[in-house]
């Protein structure tokens, strides 16, 4: 029993004491390690405060570069964005269209035949659920003596608020949309119309002539989403309304306009249901395609895309450039790596002034990986100061960017799960990527060769941080002579002649209510009435005006008696007598309409696109040909000059002017030289007599074609701020080179200059050797930036050629930028005493 007791007790203490000695290493290593990294960030702190200037270039180069780079990651982050939202994004698609003729694409929709959702929902069960969206024109309501206009207003069938994510704050999402005259608002359209959102069962009166009860509220679609309604009205009023006789949506396969969005099952391969659409079209319309030589393809789009990656007929609103976020995304990454760069290559430069420290550390026993720990830390340190000036520097340029770039950008997006990502996956990057290779550089000199004075760096070394200057320049002469092409561009599309004129025009958007049998009287009157007003040149009305796409697509256009396989589709504009001479469209062959010819009722007149789309070279043989226009015969009376009806990224497309007398449309008022304000005041006022109930809006034509040119205007301007900033911290690299080689030469100099040498061969001598990695530069830059430009300009139709000057004068631009810059420490060096250079050295 003792000895057993014994060795049972000896045990005990065994395990106790090495418990306790394990806790005390730990410890021990614990209070080491901190002490270590106190310690570390102590001496790093003492080199920051000792060398000022160095650290501040290097903390605003970064901090400019981190800046940047979150600013542009935003604004990214927010085009991706779109439909985010959306609950079933994953698995959301909208159907969209291409019509063919001849076997060639005609036309592509996104608002595409009305059958197809029933159609494909009864004959494909991977299809979980559908709705139907039918644009419609603005609205007018009449609320307690107030005339209030609502635009986005949108038929939709009952599926609505289950297959898109619009959360209700009143009405039941099955059943809102489910009869006829049915309405569901928006919670702004209820607040503008009833300053209220307890509306459901008010009535309201649309245009004077529908009456809807308000069956739902739901919350306003948020700013990151195509489809935006204020209004959406049952899709059973639209069959109410329009689905008379043969004409019920439900089986309409060769009528447009209706925008089809789907959820498929779970675990649902699209590509499968896109195959099983095909049967079921050829059943429906397969016979009726073939007899006209015609034909219709569907296809699904997820939604995530639709914003990016669509800019088809139809669209509901908006959509953005997919080659330009990314192109931005790559111009954020360029120029934060041109900021690790600089970090890089002023850290290389000071080597040499640290080599004793290091020379003298290694010497009293210091290992390698503690030295790099040191200088990664001094990384650490430096990256997170500038970390914080970018944030203040973001602050102070949030308002400026928001304004060039159109984005709504605050400081709150500094609290969002991405951008801390974000900003955390920039600091350590920043670290890893700017701290590695000068701590392995620092911590790698030999202690005797730096004691002796042996500090020459390694071949490699030296061409590391030549190619690093060669790939900062390349860089920001790349995005330089980008910024020159599409400045360029934009220049040439503002300038460019459109064939058609727009300046000094007011158009008046056309009213909604009172339009019945008396309009055209009403219109005559309303024309006759502004003929007086001497500041009045001209008024016509139209369909469509210069500065959007043609809203009406005629399909199955031929001549008289061709065969079937020669029809085609054409983009018809209806208009009034006056709308060519108030253009003042250039006739190429025949004539404009005229009162003076009774048949022009029957008549049409084609541009040059559109008669050689009929297979007329020679305008002139076109005239009194006769063409078979749904149904009807028509003849040619004339042929204008191809026109910009949109902007120049857009080809001309073929069109046919048809004389509406009644259209209802767009009037467009020349006023030449007149005091705007004065000649508006009567227009509106005629506009009330003539047409009462509805609200008077208007614009000037040159802003709305301008407009097009909105979103290239902003990327031009916000290329050209990026630009500008990547060259401001590529030069701040280039001092880090230029001090390093100048201190490096410091003896050279000094000796050349004893040896009489002027300060003009010694500055030459610094020059050379930049020059030609600029050239170098130069040399990598301009085929890549040739290949870039020409694919960016092949997005517009009408585009500028490239010229050899805007690769050259960018070039040129660097150069004196970075002479200017080396300048700085060469000038210095040249100009210093020979004897206190070789003595420091």
């Amino acid at each position: 029993m003792r000895c057993g007791y014994n060795l049972k007790d000896w045990f005990l203490s065994f395990c106790k004491t090495g418990i306790r000695l394990g806790i005390s290493r730990l410890n021990g290593s614990t209070i080491n390690h901190t002490t270590m990294l106190k310690n570390y960030i102590r001496i790093a702190w003492r080199n920051i405060v000792r060398h000022k200037a160095y650290a501040g270039l290097n903390i605003a180069g970064l901090a400019i570069g981190i800046a940047a780079c979150l600013l542009i990651l935003q604004y990214v982050s927010f085009e991706l964005s779109y439909e985010n939202f959306q609950e079933h994004r994953d698995r959301l698609y909208r159907v969209q269209q291409d019509r063919f003729d001849n076997g060639k694409i005609s036309t592509r929709w996104v608002d595409g035949a009305y059958a197809v959702g029933n159609s494909f929902k009864a004959a494909i069960p991977e299809i979980d659920r559908y709705v139907k969206v039918i644009e419609t024109s603005p609205v007018v309501s009449e609320i307690d003596g107030r005339v209030v206009k609502t635009e986005n207003v949108f038929f939709a069938s009952s599926e609505f608020f289950n297959v898109l994510t619009m959360p209700l704050l009143a009405g039941d999402k099955d059943k809102a949309l489910l009869e006829p005259w049915q309405l569901a608002i928006s919670e702004s359209t209820a607040r503008t119309l009833f300053n209220s959102t307890d509306v459901i069962g008010k009535s309201l009166a649309l245009n004077r002539n529908s009456n809807y009860t308000i069956t739902a509220v739901y919350r306003d679609a948020p700013v990151n989403t195509q489809l935006r309604p204020a209004m959406l009205l049952s899709y059973e009023s639209f069959r109410k309304l329009y689905g008379g006789g043969d004409g019920d949506p439900e089986t309409a396969w060769t009528s447009d306009g209706c925008l089809t969005y789907l959820t498929l099952l779970p675990g649902t391969d699209p590509s499968v249901v896109e195959k099983k659409f095909v049967p079921v079209v050829d059943k429906a319309v397969g016979e009726f395609m073939k007899e006209y030589n015609a034909g219709v393809t569907y296809h699904l789009q997820p939604v995530s895309d639709i914003h990016l990656h669509s800019n088809f007929i139809g669209e509901p609103g908006p959509t953005g450039d997919g080659r330009t976020t990314y192109l931005l995304l790559g111009i954020a990454f360029v120029i934060v790596v041109i900021a690790w760069v600089n970090y890089i290559n002023l850290a290389t430069a000071r080597a040499i002034t640290r080599a004793r420290e290091v020379g003298v550390r290694k010497a009293i026993g210091s290992q390698r990986k503690q030295l790099v720990m040191q200088f990664m830390t001094e990384s650490a340190l430096l990256n997170g100061l500038a970390v914080g000036l970018a944030l203040l520097l973001m602050v102070i340029a949030i308002p400026g960017f928001n304004a060039i770039s159109g984005q709504e950008l605050t400081v709150n997006l500094f609290g969002s799960r991405s951008f801390l990502l974000a900003l955390a996956a920039l600091f350590i990057t920043g670290v890893v990527f700017s701290g590695l290779y000068p701590a392995f550089v620092l911590s790698g000199f030999k202690p005797i060769d730096v004691l002796k004075g042996k500090m020459g760096g390694t071949s490699q070394s030296v061409w590391l941080r030549k190619s690093l200057v060669v790939f900062q320049f390349a860089a920001s002469l790349l995005l330089l002579i980008g910024t020159v092409v599409v400045y360029k561009q934009i220049r040439f599309m503002r300038s460019e002649k459109l064939g058609i004129e727009i300046d000094q025009t007011l158009v008046v958007r056309p009213p909604v209510v009172g339009v019945d049998s008396t309009y055209l009287q009403k219109m005559g009157a309303f024309k006759n009435e502004l003929a007086k007003f001497g500041s009045v040149k001209a008024v016509a009305v139209s369909t469509s005006v210069p500065g959007e796409k043609v809203g009406w697509n005629a399909g199955g256009i031929k001549l008289t008696g061709a065969p079937v396989s020669t029809q085609s589709q054409y983009r018809v504009i209806g208009m009034d007598y006056d709308f060519i001479p108030a253009y003042n469209l250039k006739m190429i062959a025949g004539r404009a309409f005229s009162k003076d010819f009774g048949s022009d009722n029957r008549s049409v007149i084609f541009n040059r696109r559109g008669i050689e789309q009929l297979g007329f070279s020679d305008p002139a043989k076109a005239l009194g040909k006769k063409i078979d226009f749904w149904g009807e015969v028509y003849t040619i009376e004339g042929v204008t000059e191809n026109f910009h009806q949109q902007s120049l990224r857009e080809d001309f497309e073929p069109l046919i002017f048809r004389l509406i007398p009644d259209v209802r449309g767009y009037m467009s008022v020349k006023i030449p030289g007149a005091d705007l304000q004065k000649t508006l005041s009567s227009i509106q006022s005629g506009f009330a007599a003539y047409f009462p109930g509805n609200t008077f809006e208007f614009f000037l034509l040159d802003d709305h074609f301008a407009r097009q040119y909105k979103a290239d205007q902003r990327f031009g301007e916000v290329f050209l701020l990026f630009t500008t900033l990547a060259v401001i911290v590529a030069c701040l690299g280039l001092f880090g080179l230029a001090s390093f080689t100048t201190i490096q030469r410091t003896r050279e100099i000094g000796i050349r200059k004893v040896l009489g040498a002027s300060v003009g061969s010694i500055l030459q001598l610094l020059y050379r050797e930049f020059v030609l990695l600029f050239f170098v530069a130069f040399l990598l830059a301009a085929p890549v930036a040739w290949l870039l430009t020409s694919g960016w300009l092949d997005n517009y139709a009408f585009r500028i050629g490239v010229h050899w000057s805007w690769f050259v004068w960018p070039f040129l631009l660097l150069i004196v930028l970075a002479i200017l810059t080396v300048s700085i420490q060469s000038v210095k060096a040249a100009l210093a005493n020979p004897v206190r250079s070789l003595r420091s050295s």
